[in-house]
């Protein structure tokens, strides 16, 4: 596997709500990924379909597992850039597209770091979502936010690599705050940034295993993905 290559400092700056979104606070969310990665889930793998793309075994496996997330996420946020929904505001304009720069970054990022151990590019299915409409895209946008964290939450205890951990803490604190920007913009109830759907009775963030990571992702996936050989 090729050497693991250092993450940029920063991913741009910006001002209010977007300023929320471009530092990260590695500690508590390192804490919260190890804590709540403790959880596990012993349900077996689903059988792949034979042409399932595999991600492979150990940390690389895993790294290939957050790779495909983050696939996922940088396409919708294009799709949102290339089609904006219908009455976007200024803000929310600018938000989605330091959202879609991040998603972008993480993406480029794991690519380059798992060299030619990375999975193939995964072709996606956006057919469910209405990009013409604002509260089709949002809701989107939260289930993918809030699946990314759960899945790197639910990865925690499974990497071996101590500086691996220590990126997907970082990571993992990122996909928080585009969670609480996303809920923000949908304001609809008090479960804006951190309701009890996603954080349990301790304080922590949900942790979700691969297996039931990769079984909501396939709904958005026209390539097969197998985990089948990650650690558990």
């Amino acid at each position: 596997m090729s050497k693991l290559i250092k993450p940029a400092q920063g991913f741009g700056k910006s001002t209010s709500r977007r300023n929320f979104l471009a530092t990260s606070g590695i500690a508590l969310a390192t804490t919260g990924l190890i804590l709540a990665g403790c959880d596990k889930n012993d349900d077996p793998m689903p059988t792949p379909p034979a042409d399932a793309v595999d991600l492979g075994s150990g940390d690389v496996g895993i790294l290939n597992y957050a790779y495909a997330l983050e696939q996922l996420e940088a396409a919708f946020y294009t799709a949102v850039m290339a089609s904006p929904y219908g009455g976007i505001s200024s803000e929310e304009g600018k938000i989605m597209e330091a959202l879609q720069k991040h998603e972008v970054a993480h993406r480029d990022f794991f690519k380059a770091a798992l060299g030619s151990d990375a999975i193939q590019a995964l072709e996606v299915d956006f057919s469910s979502i209405d990009f013409s409409d604002r509260a089709s895209v949002l809701m989107a946008a939260q289930t993918f936010e809030d699946l990314g964290v759960a899945a790197y939450n639910g990865a925690g205890n499974l990497i071996q690599n101590v500086d691996y951990l220590l990126l997907a803490g970082k990571i993992v604190s990122v996909e928080a705050r585009h969670a609480a920007a996303i809920r923000q913009l949908i304001g609809t109830n008090a479960k804006a940034f951190a309701g009890d759907d996603v954080v349990d009775s301790n304080g922590l963030d949900r942790a979700t295993a691969p297996t039931d990571v990769l079984m909501a992702a396939a709904a958005y996936l026209t390539t097969p993905v197998s985990g089948s050989n990650l650690p558990s």
